[in-house]
């Protein structure tokens, strides 16, 4: 049932810093659009963020991120939850991505104080990232690289690499950029190099479909643009199945009224990349998303996962 106007807006969050950064960068706009209206955060452990020891792929994968926040929006002991759209898997029954905000920099970060380039890096390089997308992408071009496993907040991973354990680490420009971090950045990684992960920097803003008042009041922030580029690469995935242990890609641009999605599945060691590319009219963006993975699937794409989920 739909329950009577918000009061008071309860913004359910991850702990991380870029999570906190991300639900009162939100809430900061709420304020701005609705003059008087109270908000509260409401910061929650997830699973997710409490195992830092083993792989996300190990421990069930990024949806262990939001499901301690939908559990409190199901309970109504939030009304929002605030998320890193890379982060959410295919939402359960009853819930909605009620806004997305204007998307930001989708492109993964070089950080090394040795080389500005993935082609300069020294033979054999540790190279930290725990995301097989981009384990698969740099090894297609580096095999030689020693891939090690890398989680934890910002200022852990970067503490690991100021350390000397590593010789370089893969992060998102996006959550670099938001906490301050740009400087280190020592390149942007070309797409042709390393495809996005899918809708990686988009924010989006979850809640309860029956939620009325609340999807109003979210209504101001949506992005139209944003969304449509988050709907095609979301569909790309869902088709494919994909999950984190998949190493999945996709990044839609627009191109005038039209829409180019490029996408791809890797074999996790990098031995073989399916990537293809299509346009389509934009205002079919889920046809497009589902018309580029059966294109992937067809060649090849389908015998990989099914091996990779085996």
């Amino acid at each position: 049932m739909t329950g009577p106007p918000t009061t008071v807006l309860r913004i359910a969050t991850r702990k991380s810093q870029l999570a906190l950064w991300q639900a009162e960068h939100v809430a900061t706009l709420l304020r701005k659009a609705h003059p008087g209206l109270a908000i509260e955060l409401v910061p929650i452990s997830t699973k997710g963020d409490r195992i830092q020891d083993r792989s996300l792929a190990a421990i069930g994968g990024k949806g262990l991120f939001i499901k301690e926040l939908e559990v409190a929006l199901e309970e109504a002991r939030a009304d929002i939850a605030v998320h890193s759209m890379k982060d959410v898997p295919k939402l359960p029954d009853g819930f909605v991505i009620a806004a997305v905000l204007p998307r930001a920099d989708p492109f993964d970060a070089l950080l090394s104080a040795q080389a500005s380039r993935i082609e300069d890096l020294r033979p054999g390089a540790r190279v930290g990232t725990s995301s097989l997308r981009r384990q698969a992408q740099l090894l297609s071009i580096r095999p030689d690289l020693k891939i090690e496993p890398l989680r934890g907040n910002v200022d852990t991973r970067v503490r690991r690499l100021d350390g000397g354990e590593l010789d370089a680490i893969i992060l998102a420009c996006a959550g670099l950029i938001r906490l301050g971090w740009e400087s280190r950045i020592s390149a942007r990684l070309d797409p042709r190099i390393c495809l996005p992960a899918v809708t990686q920097g988009i924010i989006g803003i979850e809640c309860r479909g029956d939620a009325t008042h609340t999807r109003t009041l979210l209504q101001v922030l949506d992005d139209t643009a944003t969304r449509t580029v988050m709907d095609a690469e979301r569909a790309f995935a869902e088709r494919l199945g994909g999950s984190c242990q998949s190493p999945i890609a996709a990044y839609a641009t627009w191109q005038g009224t039209r829409l180019t999605l490029d996408g791809l599945v890797a074999e996790p060691d990098g031995s073989r990349l399916l990537r293809d590319s299509m346009t389509a009219d934009a205002a079919r963006p889920e046809a497009l998303g589902a018309a580029l993975a059966d294109r992937v699937l067809a060649a090849g794409a389908a015998t990989l996962l099914d091996r990779l989920r085996g």
